[in-house]
C-alpha cells in the first residue's frame, strides 16, 4: 500500500478508537482519499458534495471531466451519468403522484400497460423489484439505438417471469421501464416532462436532464472505461428508453438537493414516504430495498437510504443518513472502476469528520 493510503488509514484507525473528538474536521482526509484515486490512475475524474445539517460541508471536483482537453471536474457544473441513482428521482415523482391521487401503489400494471402479457403485477412490485422480471442479459445494457419506452418492451415482455409477483426479489432496470410507462400514461404526458414538473423544477435540480446522444451539453463529462492500457472512451449508448432506472445526467449538487428535500420533509406526507423508505419483505426475508431506494445500514450500523449506480461510463454513490443529517453524493465518469472499498472509507471519514461539528460550521472545497 502506498504512503498516501497508509496515512489516511492510520488516521481512520486512530479516529475510530478515540473516545471523544473535540473538533470537527475540515474534509482534508476525505479529499486525500479521493485525490489518491486520481493520482493512482484509478478514475479519470469525480465530484463529491456533502450536506450536513442543511449546509454544504464539502463540494469538490477531482481529476478530469475530459482527458483529451484537460477539462477539470467542476463540482457545481460537471454533468455525470448517474446510472441507477436515477431510480430515487423516479421514486420521488411516483410518491408525488400517489400523494395527489393520480395513481396508487397497488394499482395493477395492466390498468396502464395492458399490452404487457404477464398479469398480477402491481406498481409497488415494480418499484420494489419483486415483480419477477429478469435483469439485463447479453449486451442489453449497451444498446445504442433510439427507442421510446413503449417500444423497449419488445426486449423482455415475452420472457417468462422468474418467480410469481411478490414471491421473490431481483434487482433490475426493466421494472422501471414498465413503471415509467405506467406513470406517463397515468399523467398523460411523457415521463421526462412529468419528472421535470414534479421533481426537477420544484427542487431546483436545474442541471439534471436527459442525455441526448450526439448532442453533449457544454458541462457534460466525457465518459470512460478503464483497462490495462488506461482509460478509453466508453461505448456509445442511448439510455433514453431506460431513463427512469438509469438514464439521467446530473451533478452532485442536484443529487444533494434531492436528498436534503427528503430530510426537510418537502417530498410527500411522512406516512407515504415510510412506505418508500422501508425495506420490503420477500419469502426469503428483508430485501433491503424500499420503493426505488436502497434501505439498509452501513458497516458501522448507521441507518441510511440512497442508491448506488453502475452504468456505461458512470459510477455513483448517493446516501442519505437521517439521524446524522448527512447527504453524500459522489459521481465518477467511468464504468465501474472497482474503487467502492475506497468510497466506503470516504463515507466513514465523512462521518468521523462531521461527528462533533457544531450547527452552522462547514468546510468548503
Amino acid at each position: 500500500m502506498k504512503g498516501g493510503w497508509r496515512s489516511v488509514l492510520e488516521w481512520l484507525r486512530v479516529s475510530r478508537s478515540a473516545p471523544h473528538r473535540k473538533k470537527a474536521g475540515t474534509g482534508q482526509r476525505v479529499c486525500e482519499l479521493l485525490q489518491q484515486l486520481i493520482d493512482q490512475g484509478l478514475v479519470p475524474g469525480l465530484a463529491i458534495q456533502v450536506m450536513h445539517r442543511g449546509q454544504t460541508w464539502l463540494a469538490q471536483g477531482f481529476g478530469q471531466a475530459d482527458l483529451d482537453h484537460f477539462t477539470a471536474v467542476n463540482a457545481q457544473n460537471t454533468l455525470f451519468r448517474i446510472a441507477s441513482v436515477s431510480k430515487p428521482i423516479t421514486a420521488t415523482a411516483l410518491a408525488r403522484m400517489v400523494a395527489t391521487g393520480q395513481l396508487a401503489l397497488d394499482d395493477p400494471l395492466s390498468l396502464y400497460v395492458p399490452e404487457y402479457p404477464h398479469q398480477g403485477i402491481s406498481l409497488r412490485q415494480l418499484a420494489s423489484h419483486t415483480a419477477g422480471i429478469r435483469a439485463y442479459r447479453g449486451r442489453e445494457a449497451l444498446l445504442n439505438r433510439p427507442m421510446d419506452i413503449a417500444d423497449s418492451l419488445s426486449l423482455f415482455k415475452d420472457d417468462p417471469l422468474l418467480f410469481p409477483p411478490g414471491q421473490g426479489y431481483l434487482y433490475n432496470s426493466f421494472d422501471f421501464v414498465l413503471l415509467s410507462l405506467a406513470m406517463e400514461r397515468a399523467a398523460g404526458m411523457p415521463f421526462a416532462r412529468l419528472v421535470q414538473r414534479l421533481v426537477l423544477e420544484p427542487l431546483q435540480m436545474r442541471h439534471t436532464q436527459v442525455e441526448i446522444p450526439g448532442n453533449p451539453k457544454p458541462d457534460q463529462a466525457r465518459f470512460y472505461t478503464r483497462g490495462r492500457q488506461g482509460f478509453k472512451p466508453a461505448t456509445e449508448v442511448d439510455n433514453r428508453f431506460k431513463l427512469a432506472g438509469g438514464g439521467y445526467l446530473s451533478t452532485v449538487g442536484d443529487m444533494c438537493r434531492l436528498g436534503q428535500a427528503y430530510l426537510d420533509g418537502q417530498i410527500a406526507p411522512k406516512a407515504l414516504l415510510e412506505e418508500f423508505l422501508s425495506s420490503q419483505q420477500s419469502p426469503g426475508g428483508p430485501t433491503w430495498y424500499g420503493l426505488g431506494w436502497q434501505v439498509s445500514r452501513d458497516a458501522a450500523g448507521r441507518a441510511y437510504y440512497g442508491h448506488m449506480g453502475n452504468g456505461v461510463g458512470g459510477y455513483s454513490n448517493f446516501f442519505v443518513y437521517p439521524e446524522q443529517q448527512l447527504v453524500i453524493a459522489i459521481l465518477i465518469n467511468c464504468s465501474d472502476p472497482k474503487v467502492q472499498a475506497v468510497l466506503d472509507l470516504v463515507v466513514e471519514a465523512i462521518h468521523l469528520e462531521t461527528a462533533d461539528e457544531a450547527p452552522g460550521a462547514a468546510a468548503h472545497g
